[in-house]
């Protein structure tokens, strides 16, 4: 019960990471706490969908407060790069959030908070990409095994 336990903490955390700027992957935890049998499948989606949407929720909130750091020589995204994000985001819409599971989506979610998309959507958007992803990733996972 312990190990299952640490087994999901570190998936929980290798999601959460990997949802925000940081470079982690959680496919690798994932995969291998499923071959494992580490803990029963639902809860490995569960844990692993959870972590990756909060993770996404911390971009949402740096992009509430980029505007104000933006033109500062030390931020990292210049003016035109900002203007074009919001202008794609405009264009497509919150509908982007479904690629959130994407390795680019993380930018999605920081601009999804930056265009101040209400929560309730973002959280239901965004849900629905992180989890369907690692269903989809479990179904591939036993197909293979």
């Amino acid at each position: 019960m312990l190990a299952s336990l640490a087994a999901l903490g570190t998936l929980f955390a290798a999601a959460f990471g990997a949802a925000t700027i940081l470079p982690f992957q959680s496919e690798v935890v994932f995969v291998a706490l499923q071959v494992q049998e580490a803990a029963p499948l639902f809860w490995i989606i569960t844990v692993a969908s959870i972590g990756n949407i909060l993770g996404s929720v911390v971009n949402y909130l740096m992009g509430l407060g980029v505007e104000r750091f933006r033109g500062s020589r030390w931020f990292p995204v210049s003016d035109r790069q900002l203007d074009r994000a919001q202008a794609w985001y405009e264009r497509w819409g919150v509908w982007t959030l479904l690629l959130s599971w994407a390795p680019f989506g993380d930018g999605f979610t920081v601009v999804a908070g930056i265009m101040r998309t209400p929560v309730w959507l973002f959280l239901l958007l965004v849900s629905i990409a992180k989890t369907g992803r690692y269903v989809v990733l479990a179904w591939a996972t036993a197909a293979a095994t």
